[in-house]
């Protein structure tokens, strides 16, 4: 059985949301109004959880859409604060919010052939559309709503990108005093997330180091100067984020899909996702669970060597740390760093490992590995469909693809690929893959094993006559017609 996060709660606990440990063996409670990104007294992962029996909560799912009609409320404008009674921990006053969660579920049949589902069967999540441009947004509601429950005022992340991008976001645009320290590592980050980090006003600290490293300085600084750390190893990021499955829910009418298919990195969303189920099948709002696949890439595949090799699992709030640990010590000895170009999950120590182990288990998980050239030509799928996203985006779909090549989708299933990210994110990973430029191409992705650009869309070279140019559309409008 799985240790859940609801009720009962303690008998310790006389508030309706609180804080706890959870290491079974630990299982120390904090209120909502303390801050710890670990355990104080085990060091282990803290969940934000709820006394049900003292809220109000929803008879069906369904009444979150009336609060659509009184948009004009920003608390209900937000994507996220909208499903407030399932996140209820913050009083109204004290949100923070700029309108995140306007996303969109987008049906993508030339998708869904690409990946071998039925038409009908796939459809994109768009977490590009949030106001910094990711999926982020959801969970830096969240923790900046906390970060001024608990009046903190310096805020601090490690990132590859989109984290440093939404921070700085909320940063700039709520006017409350905040100030923003991003960490991130040497070379690995794309510069259409840097450029939001630098434009919004954020000290931004370059370390020599990969995201690990960064990770590690801005845990330890947070701690030392007092610090609030907006990383998702802080429990109430996490908490804004199960959204996007109420979102998801909504737009499929309430009818729960057959998968959710996510791309891993530090394991945020995964572990969002699974506390987002557990307490929904808990509340009695939904009848099943979906299906949860967290997809690695090749350069970055820890879930994956943890989870299908080595056989890791939750056991009840107690997996076998010191298989983690051997697995690090191996990465440290060989100096293997993570290497991929979806930047956004290149990270080799996912700090919500443990969480994500108990959603797999939750809701009957697959971990599943794809390559560099795989993603890239899943992106390149999923740009021509109408929607694009950044490289770890087509992770999703392209661990989607895999999944049903090996049979464990199957071709009637209704999947659900998160895009984590807008298209824009990283335009030099794009570029490089549609252009005829041999250097560039090498450069940007030859030098991370991609050998050849399936779907590229090449930029037609043409002398500047008005004849070779008339020419060139004939010629183009012929080959791409309809048989």
């Amino acid at each position: 059985m799985i240790q859940q996060t609801t009720p009962p709660a303690p008998a310790s606990v006389q508030t309706a949301a609180y804080q706890q440990c959870i290491n079974p063996t630990c299982a120390a409670t904090f209120g909502v109004d303390e801050t710890h990104f670990a355990c104080p007294r085990c060091a282990d992962l803290i969940d934000v959880v709820y006394n049900w029996d003292r809220l109000p909560v929803p008879d069906r799912l369904a009444q979150f859409q009336t609060r659509w009609a009184d948009r004009h409320e920003p608390l209900n404008f937000s994507g996220v604060w909208r499903f407030r009674d399932l996140l209820p921990f913050a009083p109204p006053e004290s949100i923070v919010t700029i309108g995140e969660g306007q996303t969109l579920l987008q049906p993508a049949d030339k998708v869904a052939q690409y990946v071998g589902l039925n038409q009908g069967r796939l459809w994109l999540q768009y977490e590009g559309m949030n106001p910094s441009g990711s999926f982020k947004d959801n969970g830096m509601t969240a923790a900046f709503t906390h970060a001024r429950m608990v009046s903190a005022h310096r805020v601090a992340c490690a990132s590859t990108g989109n984290t440093s991008a939404a921070l700085a976001v909320y940063c700039s645009a709520t006017d409350l005093g905040f100030r923003a320290i991003i960490f991130i590592g040497s070379g690995k980050i794309a510069y259409g997330k840097l450029a939001q980090a630098l434009d919004h006003g954020a000290l931004t600290i370059q370390i020599v180091g990969d995201f690990d490293d960064a990770m590690q300085r801005v845990r330890q600084v947070a701690d030392r100067l007092g610090i609030y750390l907006m990383n998702s190893v802080n429990p109430f990021r996490l908490e804004g984020q199960k959204t996007i499955i109420f979102r998801i829910l909504e737009a499929l009418r309430w009818e729960v899909p057959d998968w959710i298919v996510v791309p891993g990195g530090n394991l945020g969303n995964s572990s969002a996702f699974g506390k987002a189920f557990i307490e929904l099948k808990y509340l009695g709002l939904i009848d099943r669970v979906p299906r949860l696949a967290v997809i690695n890439a090749s350069g970055a595949r820890t879930l994956d060597e943890l989870v299908g090799h080595r056989k890791l699992a939750w056991l009840d709030g107690l997996p076998e740390m010191s298989t983690v640990d051997s697995y690090y010590t191996h990465l440290d000895a060989d100096g293997i760093k993570a290497s991929t170009i979806a930047s956004a999950i290149e990270i080799n120590r996912p700090v919500n490992l443990k969480k994500c182990l108990r959603a797999l288990h939750f809701c009957g998980g697959v971990v599943q590995m794809v390559s560099d050239q795989e993603i890239m030509d899943a992106k390149a799928r999923v740009g021509a469909g109408g929607l694009g996203g950044e490289p770890a985006s087509a992770a999703s779909v392209a661990g989607a693809k895999r999944l049903r090549e090996a049979g464990v989708i199957a071709p009637s299933d209704r999947v659900v690929c998160i895009l984590t990210g807008h298209q824009l994110k990283d335009p030099t990973a794009t570029v490089a893959y549609h252009s005829g430029d041999q250097d560039l191409f090498d450069s940007v992705l030859g030098s991370r094993g991609v050998k050849r650009a399936g779907f590229a869309n090449r930029p037609v070279v043409v002398a500047n006559d008005l004849d070779d140019i008339i020419r060139t559309i004939a010629l183009y409008s012929e080959a791409s017609a309809p048989a």
